[in-house]
């Protein structure tokens, strides 16, 4: 809104006493409490440690999932979709039956009791469900010929993953038995290797920069005592490509530390330890470096000079350059948020119901003054328009349904045209933490306006500012910090204004 169309302050804008706080700072802030007032998710004794997610949570769980897969362009990596369970012989083979037998939750199927006549090669064998995703991905390195032109080949996965974890340890999102990774493997040469994981602890970086979390440890697992394959000086070269790209990290100000004999029993690790509200740590991004797993699945690339390729070293000798040869690749293993499950919970407790507008559950919600059909046909217009979905085809000039984009998005815009007294329903919307309250009534349906109360918002800064960029709000007629803002505006720009809002993530 131009300057010279705004009333003065006392007609545009009204304010009252900020509300207490739901949680305060001496109050433990626990997202299973949270979860619930939020109705993010529930559990079931039918399916202990595997979280049944509600709408609100579906919605912030796949928003995640959405923000990490419009990053993977940037750092090279593609989606592949892999199989929840695998012969037992193919855990035979990567270690995982030996070494994290205790752990995985076996599977029988038809025909695999060993009785079967005419039975195919394996067909009669025990199944087991994956608690990793590397394996799988192994096999899909492995179904075409790599040459060392192709790589680093970096493949990224969200598929389910099961752990049977004691039953006591199981705690809300934090500890669970079903869980999803932003699961990541990459494919390199011993070369590549240090340029990689810097890489990745620059996406590490980024990622909870975003999310405004930290401070963060690195924290680098060796070899266990026992429990681990391959050599010990296999284990001291991995450890000591982990080590040089922590003292870069020092080198920027990041410090690390070591915790002795806590790395996978397939290689060492670097984790990334966040604290939650209540102090506790926890571990979420990981960076694992991997000698075993190529070479138990008889992994290979073909390069120049195959002795110089596998120490990562270059020649200039024609006679060397002229002979190819099979070389096996490096894994690293990368998970940015890790468990998915475990990192929301941790931002459940971080945003204690005040979440980011691009993020929340709870972006806005419609009130109507009252029940009369023009103002509550006029909110459900607005909830439309807010949602984004007018902005999209709707239907052609024949009436035929058009599919919307794959890549919208529909803002979860909620409504209430009851007839209860508007001071109850505000009220209620305070409570439930939306970002935004709507207000309609009488005289909005005639000059096409909206009354839109800022509330649970982050980051009150980045709310204003783009206030002032929609409707040249001026920061001196704005109201101090603990004061609540009730701004009338145009409906097309209380549109622009969301929009805006939900680019930002604060």
């Amino acid at each position: 809104m131009p300057a010279d169309e705004m009333c003065t302050l006392g007609q545009r804008y009204t304010f009252e006493a900020a509300p207490a706080p739901h949680y305060t700072l001496h109050r433990r802030r626990d997202h299973r409490e949270l979860g619930i007032a939020q109705q993010l998710f529930t559990t079931s004794p039918y399916s202990p440690g595997s979280p049944l997610f509600q709408p609100n949570g579906a919605y912030v769980f796949n928003k995640l999932a959405s923000f990490l897969r419009a990053q993977y362009p940037t750092y090279g990596f593609r989606e592949v979709i892999t199989p929840n369970i695998y012969k037992k012989s193919l855990w035979e083979t990567s270690g995982h039956w030996e070494n994290y037998a205790d752990d995985m939750f076996s599977v029988t199927g038809r025909g695999a009791s060993g009785q079967k006549e005419g039975a195919e090669i394996g067909e009669d064998e025990e199944f087991g469900l994956k608690p990793m995703n590397c394996p799988g991905h192994c096999l899909l390195f492995a179904s075409e010929k790599r040459s060392y032109r192709d790589l680093p080949i970096r493949f990224a996965d969200f598929s389910a993953l099961h752990r049977n974890e004691v039953s006591g340890s199981l705690s809300g999102l934090t500890r669970v038995r079903r869980f999803h990774q932003d699961d990541g493997h990459i494919f390199c040469r011993p070369s590549q290797i240090l340029q990689e994981i810097s890489k990745t602890l620059q996406f590490v970086g980024m990622v909870y920069d975003t999310f405004s979390l930290g401070p963060y440890k690195l924290v680098l697992s060796t070899r266990p005592k026992d429990h681990y394959i391959g050599t010990s000086e296999e284990w001291d070269r991995a450890e000591g490509q982990l080590k040089q790209a922590l003292e870069e990290q020092a080198l920027a100000g990041r410090q690390w530390s070591i915790n002795e004999g806590d790395g996978a029993f397939y290689g060492p690790k670097i984790d990334i330890i966040l604290k939650d509200s209540d102090g506790k740590e926890h571990q979420t991004a990981t960076i694992q470096l991997d000698f075993q797993l190529p070479q138990r699945f008889n992994l290979e690339y073909q390069a120049p000079a195959p002795e110089y390729e596998r120490r990562g070293e270059t020649t200039t000798d024609k006679a060397l350059l002229d002979t190819s040869g099979p070389v096996t690749p490096v894994i690293v293993h990368r998970a940015i948020l890790g468990s998915l499950e475990r990192f929301m919970a941790l931002l459940v407790e971080h945003y204690a119901g005040r979440w980011p507008c691009w993020l929340s559950p709870r972006p806005a919600i419609i009130l109507t003054v009252n029940d009369d059909p023009a103002v509550t046909a006029y909110a459900e217009a607005v909830r439309i328009e807010l949602s984004g979905r007018a902005q999209t085809p709707q239907s052609s000039s024949h009436n035929k349904a058009l599919p919307q984009q794959p890549g919208f998005t529909e803002l979860p815009i909620d409504i209430d045209t009851s007839a209860r007294s508007l001071g109850r329903k505000v009220h209620e919307a305070k409570e439930k933490k939306y970002n935004h309250i709507v207000v309609v009534g009488p005289k909005d349906v005639e000059a096409d306006t909206v009354q839109v109360e800022l509330q649970a918002q982050p980051d009150r800064e980045v709310a204003l500012t783009t206030l002032k960029q929609v409707i040249g709000v001026m920061k001196d007629q704005l109201p101090t910090e603990g004061k609540p803002l009730k701004l009338e505006m145009k409906r097309t720009q209380a549109l622009q204004y969301l929009q805006e809002l939900v680019k930002n993530f604060a």
